[in-house]
């Protein structure tokens, strides 16, 4: 029986049911940790297998990893208490937040010190597709491939620059529209299946050692602006004194170069603190996104859609403010990065 059991059987009863219910979650002293798909659960479990049994001896309790085939599935997870923490992309992780009970504590760093990664679109090397307006140009006789909904990369960012920009409906644009992992999309593409699809550096990267075959058939034809690094999500309702063994563990796990090295696979250096700021940006994505479309629903009367559209733009500049008082609180680039653009 370790400190996290003895603790939580002296729970005193007023603590309430629902921080009762929190803690027995952990009652096996088992530490549920939620991986998004990005590509096989097989590659991943590889991938992440010595990381988590490092994080399980530090902690002293077992940390189990939890796959899915979605998004989604790690979210709501999460949201009902079956996973305590969690590797998400920025998209997924303010759905995490707003519907989970989330709360963002880390932010991964790039191995190669990059404060962030790109979203990418993709065509076979010997496509005649040069551009988005090319793909644009022949959208209905294209079978497109586009990521996971709640997908930060493979989803969100390419829907706003591409698609709502140009006041495109992806779902209905193409011949064929399928929404797959950022893995599948590529060796889809790669393999003459899909005509034209979204990825990511970081995935690009990690084709190229995985499947370099795959990769070397892959032409890139549109890159986004920087996308800031990946976040880590906890249950709000974790125990607090875990939550400090989890801060500690995170926030000086990559000083030694045993630790660099069984972060190598995942692509990361270390983790630096973070918080649900981080989230701002993207949050600013998703609300440009739908204004545009309210902007040219042609099913609202003009009045409808000026009064949506000063909502919008009130809430966007009600982000704007938080964006500024969250740069003036810290000198750190990631949360800022795509605003800018």
């Amino acid at each position: 029986m370790t400190r996290f059991t003895l603790r939580r059987i002296a729970l005193p009863l007023v603590a309430g049911a629902s921080l009762l219910a929190s803690q027995l979650t952990l009652a096996a002293d088992t530490l549920n940790f939620g991986i998004i798909s990005t590509e096989s659960s097989q590659n991943q479990a590889t991938q992440w297998e010595p990381f988590l049994a490092e994080m399980s001896d530090t902690l002293g309790m077992e940390v189990q990893p939890f796959f899915a085939t979605d998004y989604a599935a790690v979210i709501q997870a999460m949201r009902f208490d079956k996973v305590d923490l969690a590797w998400y992309g920025n998209k997924s992780a303010m759905e995490a937040v707003d519907r989970a009970g989330g709360e963002v504590f880390a932010q991964t760093v790039a191995a190669d010190g990059a404060p962030g990664y790109w979203s990418l679109l993709i065509t076979h090397r010997d496509s005649n597709l040069e551009n988005v307006e090319d793909m644009l140009n022949r959208a209905d006789e294209l079978i497109f491939g586009n990521g996971d909904p709640n997908s930060t990369s493979g989803y969100l960012v390419p829907g706003y620059y591409i698609f709502a920009k140009n006041g495109v409906d992806a779902t209905t644009a193409f011949k064929r529209t399928m929404n797959s992992s950022h893995e599948t999309n590529a060796l889809s593409v790669a393999n003459g299946q899909v005509d034209v699809a979204t990825f990511n550096t970081e995935s690009m990267e990690r084709l190229e050692i995985n499947h370099p075959e795959k990769a070397e058939q892959i032409k890139v034809i549109w890159k986004s602006p920087l996308i800031p690094s990946d976040p880590l999500v906890w249950r709000k309702n974790l125990p607090e004194d875990l939550k400090a063994e989890l801060r500690e563990f995170f926030y000086s796990y990559g000083e030694t170069e045993a630790q660099r090295e069984i972060l190598e696979p995942l692509q990361w250096a270390r983790f630096d603190e973070s918080n649900n700021d981080q989230l701002l940006p993207i949050r600013q994505l998703e609300l440009f996104k739908e204004r545009a479309q309210v902007a040219k629903d042609e099913s609202l009367s003009e009045e409808e859609r000026d009064r949506q559209l000063a909502e919008f733009d009130a809430r966007l500049e009600e982000l704007n403010q938080r964006l500024e008082a969250a740069e003036a609180r810290s000198d750190e680039a990631p949360a800022t990065a795509m605003v800018s653009q």
